[in-house]
């Protein structure tokens, strides 16, 4: 935030030493880290609170953008337009073929006849 240099930080600490004095510097020193402490946390709750408020007016721009698009929608909807767009169903009767298997399905007594051989252990000599 601020540019300043060591030498200026340097500057800046002895003549607080002499117009302060060294019995009450310390004091002081505290003080001031205390509030500058506080500053900050303030300057970060406010900034908080501005990016919390812009996101709420976004949030309520794109609501708004959604219940026109749904009034939009219904009003499509509703539309006479689209019904005569609708295509009336045709007069022929559709016939609806069964699906009939070409291979005809194995019984459960063939499955039943394959009996499975327990595996044996190959002993090592």
């Amino acid at each position: 935030m601020f540019d300043v240099s060591f030498s200026e930080l340097l500057v800046v600490a002895v003549v607080a030493l002499l117009v302060i004095g060294p019995e009450k510097l310390p004091k002081v020193a505290r003080t001031l880290g205390a509030l500058t402490g506080r500053l900050q946390r303030y300057v970060a709750q406010v900034k908080e609170e501005v990016s919390r408020e812009v996101r709420f007016e976004e949030l309520q721009k794109l609501q708004q953008e959604i219940k026109q698009g749904v009034a939009q929608a219904e009003a499509r909807i509703k539309a006479p337009a689209t019904k005569s767009s609708i295509k009336k169903p045709s007069d022929k009767k559709t016939v609806i073929k069964k699906a009939v298997p070409k291979k005809p399905v194995a019984s459960s007594t063939a499955l039943t006849k394959r009996v499975i051989k327990p595996a044996t252990k190959k002993r090592v000599p």
